[in-house]
């Protein structure tokens, strides 16, 4: 079953935000994991919730988005983005 990354990030140094964009893609990749949401514009239609960027990831199951969080590879990238920008990020399965 799919399993969905969810995340609402508010960048505080976009310049140093960048090489986190940069270096992510191909460990996403790495799990089989593809980007839905990268960004664009978010309408708020309900509540009061205003998610500044979005991102939204698939992948093939919860575990293979857990190997993402935790692979080795991905924590001194994931460390950029933790001191470049605050992050909301929320793992949910897929509906069959």
């Amino acid at each position: 079953m799919s399993a969905y990354l969810v995340g609402d990030i508010t960048i505080t140094d976009a310049e140093a935000y960048a090489e986190y964009a940069k270096l992510v893609p191909s460990i996403i990749e790495k799990h089989a994991g593809r980007y839905l949401v990268r960004g664009g514009n978010a309408e708020i239609r309900e509540g009061d919730w205003e998610p500044d960027r979005m991102v939204v990831l698939e992948f093939p199951s919860k575990q293979a988005a857990i190997d993402f969080l935790e692979d080795p590879a991905y924590a001194p990238v994931a460390a950029i983005r933790h001191a470049n920008a605050e992050t909301r990020l929320v793992l949910v399965e897929g509906y069959e």
